[in-house]
């Protein structure tokens, strides 16, 4: 992954958490009455986890801190690396498996979460956004 494309990928995160911090406005009331309002959530949810593990896999690949079969691998080389703290880490493997759900059980997927998600993990996926960053722009 070149600089360029680190920076195109970092925009479209930025511009998908504005959208989904538009969407956290909506009620619950009209937002599980509203495929159009959960299905784009769910949508740019889905989009914002892979940026970050793009990103992630990025960085662990540029800093050689280890193999990555998974991107579940992802989150455990950088907390090995200090780049994480645990509660990153594990909020980071919570969020992967929130995605994996949302891509192949989406028959399953219950509403509540998503909407919990939006009203209350947002900051989550910003925080680990800052914290690639500022790994990334460290590595010059």
């Amino acid at each position: 992954m070149t600089d360029d494309v680190f920076e195109r990928r970092t925009r479209r995160f930025e511009e998908i958490l504005g959208i989904l911090g538009r969407l956290a406005e909506t009620p619950w009331s009209r937002f599980h009455a509203d495929p159009e309002k959960y299905g784009s959530t769910e949508r740019f949810l889905q989009l914002a986890v892979e940026i970050l593990d793009d990103l992630g896999a990025h960085v662990v690949a540029r800093t050689r801190i280890g193999p990555v079969a998974s991107y579940g691998d992802v989150p455990a080389r950088l907390l090995e690396a200090g780049h994480l703290t645990e509660t990153q880490a594990l909020t980071w493997r919570r969020i992967i498996g929130f995605r994996n759900v949302l891509v192949h059980d989406y028959l399953e997927v219950d509403l509540t979460i998503v909407y919990d998600v939006l009203q209350n993990r947002l900051d989550d996926l910003r925080d680990l956004h800052r914290t690639l960053l500022a790994v990334y722009r460290r590595l010059g």
